[in-house]
């Protein structure tokens, strides 16, 4: 086992190899903190899957970056501080989804006779269908699959072989645009598909 000195030496040497396209210097890279960092993205976020989405897509950056890749500290520092922030950015983004669930739930709620409910609702699916082929394939696939068929974000993309995050990142489109399409129905479909 190394020694930090040791340690920040070599990462050094690799950080230069990696800015000339050294692809091995990378893997060396990844091979080296892919595991600690996916722990210590865990000490923020509880889903394993989560964090490893998040520690690929950082080495990516680094990758992508390398050319202009500025390093002040040390290697791991680096590291360590972009799996906090890509953290607490996941975290901020998941806090902004309960709230708007919150707020549209406290809305006023509708209260109408059955035949009248009904109706609407008979709209409401009739509106939905046409609004769901208007959507690109994929948004439409997971969307249906979570808000239809009650599939869990975890399962959705296990079968689809996509991250967690691809499925969120789909529904939170899918949702964007049937807003825009359903705009007169919108507050009923909230509730006919989040209760």
């Amino acid at each position: 086992m190394p020694n930090i000195q040791q340690q920040t030496s070599d990462d050094r040497f690799l950080v230069i190899a990696l800015k000339q396209d050294d692809k091995q210097a990378f893997t060396r890279l990844f091979h080296a903190y892919y595991k600690d960092l996916v722990l210590f993205g865990g000490t923020y976020i509880p889903e394993k899957s989560t964090c490893e989405d998040i520690v690929q897509n950082i080495f990516l950056k680094l990758w992508n970056d390398r050319k202009s890749l500025v390093i002040e500290n040390s290697l791991k520092s680096y590291l360590l501080k972009a799996v906090r922030n890509y953290c607490l950015d996941e975290l901020r983004h998941r806090r902004i989804i309960d709230e708007h669930i919150a707020y549209e739930l406290k809305s006023d709620s509708i209260d109408i006779d059955t035949t009248e409910n009904y109706i609407l609702y008979s709209d409401l699916c009739r509106q939905l269908k046409n609004a769901l082929e208007q959507l690109p394939p994929q948004e439409r696939e997971v969307f249906e699959m979570s808000r239809l068929e009650n599939i869990k974000y975890q399962e959705i993309a296990n079968r689809l072989n996509i991250s967690v995050r691809t499925v969120e990142v789909r529904i939170s489109k899918a949702l964007k645009q049937l807003r825009i399409l359903l705009k007169d129905f919108y507050l009923l479909l909230f509730l006919f598909l989040f209760h």
